[in-house]
């Protein structure tokens, strides 16, 4: 097991630390435990962390000087506040110091194994970039990935153009284009670059959960509710709240964002007074929303409320000058994050990038790059952008099946013997049809498996199952697999 997928845990109170210790061990992660501020510090100094449970009353230094001390040495180390303090404006503090989320005492454990593993998936990993200046960034500078081709010409003039208004802001375009980058990029060149940049994926929780992560909830107000707790729209206040996916949100909720655009205030789950709200609300989603309307899934008065400006960012396919630039700025990222690998990509690889579609876009191409700096071997990235087009022949279509395979999944496509069984050969040619008949419900649906399963007509437990006896990778995760 690596760094990480170790959590330090800092806690003064025995009681609260050996339980909690516990709980994390038997869930998989290596743990280590600091009693104090001092005890921390130095644990961080001698060893690197995947993450950090902390909490914030301590004696000096108490848990807040810890976080600042903390983002110094690390922007990028995920920091969860564990506290019994449930005031908001400690909540808010400890955002801005750089926290990567927030849990009141005493927490459901299955609530905190949902947040840790969000931060060390890589969603929530990245979420404090400017703790100098007391803003909340998700994500290193935007400006530092490129977008230089003339297809993002566009994209730059109207984020200069909007940037410093507070209209809302609808980012539409295919998974992976890089929508979060450009709302970040927003958000730097506002007035309200200093304040807050907080982001939620509408589609990583379920409607209950998603409530209580929007508009956080008061204490008691659900079984496992044993806090005050904020939501993200309170420490979002004069800043940023990027919501991401937006088109799985419920209905239900949809009618309380809408509010909130429209009166600047809403109630937590279980709340019986207003809070009133200063943010900036961007959204993005990859689906077509004037379809939901007309499917009934989406409401069309929030549509046209989000629908002020929309940014449609293109796909890298029709960005190809940016692969390069990006490729290089991946290299540095992933060596500096490694210490080491791959320096440079071979020509014969970037030949091959240049020449592909790239179905997953941006995030696929990270996630191509990123293992061939740790794993140093080209040839395994050649594989999985399948053959070369012919010069001659036009383009040749592509092939699914090969672009989202998993390490280690049976080569449905290897040679079969000569003498091989007829019904051997029609086994293996109905495999690989059901796994292109998947992988093209997948990418049609953004790679919602629940949708997709319903256009396979299949139970969503059958497709689960298929997707893993084939061997596909979500292009999202794919960096999660590399590391397994």
């Amino acid at each position: 097991m690596d760094n990480d997928c170790t959590v330090l845990v800092i806690e003064d109170d025995d009681e609260a630390r050996a339980p909690l210790c516990e709980f994390l061990g038997a869930a998989g992660y290596r743990v280590r435990a600091a009693r104090g501020g001092g005890e921390a510090l130095a644990e961080l100094g001698a060893a690197p962390a995947g993450a950090v449970l902390l909490d914030l009353v301590m004696p000096e230094p108490d848990g807040f000087e810890v976080l600042r001390r903390v983002r110094e040495r690390d922007p990028a180390l995920p920091v969860i506040v564990l506290s019994a303090l449930s005031q908001t404006e400690d909540v808010v503090r400890a955002m801005k110091l750089g926290a990567t989320d927030y849990l009141p005492k005493p927490f459901d454990p299955a609530e905190l194994e949902l947040v840790l593993r969000r931060a060390l998936d890589g969603r929530g990993r990245a979420r404090a970039d400017a703790a100098r200046s007391g803003a909340v960034a998700e994500a290193p500078d935007p400006g530092a990935i490129p977008l230089l081709s003339g297809a993002m010409d566009r994209v730059r003039e109207l984020v200069e153009r909007i940037a410093d208004t507070d209209v809302p802001v609808l980012l539409v375009g295919e998974s992976g284009v890089g929508k979060d980058v450009i709302a970040r990029r927003i958000h730097a060149e506002s007035r309200r670059a200093a304040r807050p940049f907080v982001k939620i994926n509408c589609a990583a929780l379920p409607g209950e959960l998603l409530e209580s992560e929007l508009f956080g909830h008061e204490k008691g107000a659900f079984t496992g509710a044993h806090a005050e707790k904020p939501g993200k729209f309170e420490l979002a206040h004069e800043g940023t709240i990027f919501l991401d996916e937006i088109g799985e949100m419920d209905p239900r909720l949809q009618a309380k964002l809408l509010q909130v655009l429209q009166d600047e205030e809403f109630y937590r789950v279980g709340g019986k007074r207003p809070v009133r709200v200063d943010a900036r609300v961007v959204v993005a989603t990859n689906r077509n929303l004037e379809l939901a309307i007309r499917q009934g899934s989406f409401r069309e008065d929030l549509f046209y409320r989000l629908n002020v400006v929309t940014v449609r960012v293109p796909p890298l396919r029709e960005r190809k000058e940016e692969i390069g630039p990006l490729v290089r700025h991946f290299v540095r990222k992933y060596r500096e994050r490694y210490q080491g690998g791959l320096e440079e990509v071979p020509p014969e690889v970037m030949e091959r990038f240049h020449a592909y579609d790239w179905p997953g876009n941006v995030r696929e191409l990270e996630n191509l790059v990123r293992r061939l700096v740790v794993l140093r071997d080209p040839a395994m990235v050649l594989g999985e952008l399948g053959a070369p087009r012919a010069a001659a022949a036009g383009p040749a279509p592509v092939n699914v099946a090969a672009n989202h395979v998993r390490p280690g999944a049976p080569a449905l496509h290897a040679a079969l013997p000569e003498d091989a069984p007829l019904k051997d050969v029609a086994r293996r040619a109905a495999r690989i049809a059901e796994r292109e008949a998947i992988l093209r419900a997948l990418m049609r649906t953004g790679w919602n498996k629940r949708k997709a399963a319903k256009r396979l007509q299949v139970s969503y437990k059958a497709l689960l199952y298929k997707i893993k006896d084939c061997g596909i990778v979500d292009p999202r995760d794919a960096a999660t697999v590399d590391e397994a």
